[in-house]
């Protein structure tokens, strides 16, 4: 993979060379989604699980530290902020990174308020839902995984062949609304898949158990989705097409520019890993499709890049 810092990046990270490492012994604090599956999962009564607990085992040992799990969960709505969420958990010391933060340069940029709330997480208390916390400036570690769209097949085209977008045309088409996904479909080729596409609602409807139930023919999500929806129904008639959409994402933990120490060494445990073919050991074992970082390792403008398709 290229050099991917930028020059004022480096020079972050050579200033923070410096810096004395965290005490031996200390927990390494890693926040993760509870309810993001195979990436993380967190139930009552059943062990944590996901290819982001293992991994974040793997470098926690690899830094000598134990681990130590901050479980959040995000809200589906028109008001919430990853970036924000991320932001607040830590700079409010719940955890020192955040896993499997989608690299974007929107997402990455200094906050445009001072404060925001932490979403909800374990051990929050009542007072805690009404605190704010005045935000840091956040810092991505090098990507770990690649997170592609791709298209998935119901049951009366799952023998279709998609090389692209282009394939679609003439299916019945659902997506959720005011996704990337949603983007993407709407406006393929002027609009040419407009009339074949219906709209349903995240949250509210079920767009994979509608497609399982031959309501549509296909559509177009996270890949990380459909290792979820093939774990939990292992008689699935949907079927992967094998397609990613170019324009994607890659994940990997972001924390505060303070802490540029701490991404150093977690940078070098990451490398270490992927030379080792642990990624995709790990990726293999939680039924995570695993895809290796593609370039650009932090996305631009994903809008820009759509429209221009």
């Amino acid at each position: 993979m290229r050099t991917w810092l930028t020059a004022s990046a480096l020079a972050v990270l050579t200033a923070a060379a410096i810096v004395p490492a965290h005490a031996a012994g200390e927990p390494l604090r890693v926040c993760l989604d509870e309810n993001l599956p195979p990436l993380s999962a967190h139930r009552k009564g059943a062990p944590d699980s996901g290819f982001d607990v293992a991994l974040a085992e793997a470098v926690a040992a690899k830094l000598g530290r134990p681990l130590q799990v901050q479980w959040f969960g995000s809200k589906l709505d028109e008001d919430s902020s990853p970036a924000l969420e991320a932001n607040a958990l830590l700079s409010d010391g719940r955890c020192a990174l955040v896993g499997s933060y989608a690299l974007t340069q929107d997402s990455l940029v200094a906050p445009g308020v001072k404060t925001a709330k932490p979403p909800d997480y374990e051990g929050r208390s009542s007072a805690d839902r009404r605190r704010r916390v005045a935000l840091g400036v956040l810092a991505p570690s090098q990507p770990y995984i690649h997170a592609p769209l791709t298209v998935i097949l119901g049951p009366k085209a799952r023998d279709r062949r998609i090389d692209g977008i282009a394939d679609l045309t003439g299916l019945r088409l659902a997506i959720e609304s005011g996704t990337l996904g949603d983007a993407i479909l709407m406006t393929f080729d002027n609009g040419r898949l407009i009339d074949s596409i219906t709209h349903l609602v995240p949250g509210r409807h079920d767009l994979l158990g509608a497609l399982e139930g031959g309501d549509f023919d296909a559509t177009l999500l996270d890949l990380r989705r459909f290792d979820a929806h093939r774990a939990a129904n292992p008689d699935t008639k949907l079927a992967a097409s094998g397609y990613y959409y170019p324009v994607g994402a890659n994940r990997g933990y972001v924390g505060l520019d303070s802490d540029m120490a701490l991404i150093t060494a977690v940078n070098k445990a990451l490398t270490e890993l992927q030379a080792a073919g642990t990624m995709a050991d790990l990726a293999k074992a939680a039924g995570l499709t695993y895809l290796p970082p593609r370039e650009p390792a932090i996305l631009g403008d994903v809008w820009l890049k759509i429209f221009r398709k």
